[in-house]
């Protein structure tokens, strides 16, 4: 917590909905629904170990783009529908890199990314709020303590 910079490799979500660009949209839409997500990272893979971000896929890209856009999805793959301009951070960046990244690109999650740009992870703004909660439960807890002290040196 304070003892160190914490990273966004430290708190990112390493277990990441992914997908090929090619996946088609029914499909990649089905795979959010079953996994609980909002969003997948398209890769292009040529090893089990080497995934390269070359997209993202929300479900505001699909509902904005093509629901709205009255587009027919049949036939549109992830491709078609992705974010290209991916807004990535790397594994050792802090917290405020990570937000300043989200600021500027204006996303609520971004990929983290390690040697050679390759995927490790996912963080959002809800894993960022989590450890400042944390963070600021500590503050209120040595707050709490020093009171507590001094109620006691006063009696």
């Amino acid at each position: 917590m304070f003892s160190r910079k914490t990273t966004a490799g430290d708190i990112c979500t390493r277990i990441v909905s992914i997908a090929p660009p090619g996946l088609s949209l029914e499909e990649a839409a089905r795979v959010m629904r079953d996994q609980h997500v909002g969003c997948l990272v398209i890769v292009e893979e040529p090893s089990p170990e080497d995934r390269q971000v070359v997209g993202v896929l929300t479900d505001r890209d699909i509902v904005t783009q093509v629901v709205a856009g009255q587009k027919n999805p049949n036939g549109l793959c992830a491709a078609d529908v992705m974010s290209r301009e991916v807004a990535s951070v790397r594994e050792d960046d802090s917290l405020l890199d990570v937000l300043a990244t989200m600021r500027r690109k204006a996303v609520r999650r971004v990929p983290v990314v390690g040697p050679h740009d390759r995927l490790i992870g996912v963080i959002s703004i809800d894993d960022v709020l989590e450890v400042l909660a944390e963070e600021m439960q500590a503050v209120a807890d040595a707050i709490g303590a020093a009171q507590h002290h001094e109620q006691r040196q006063g009696r």
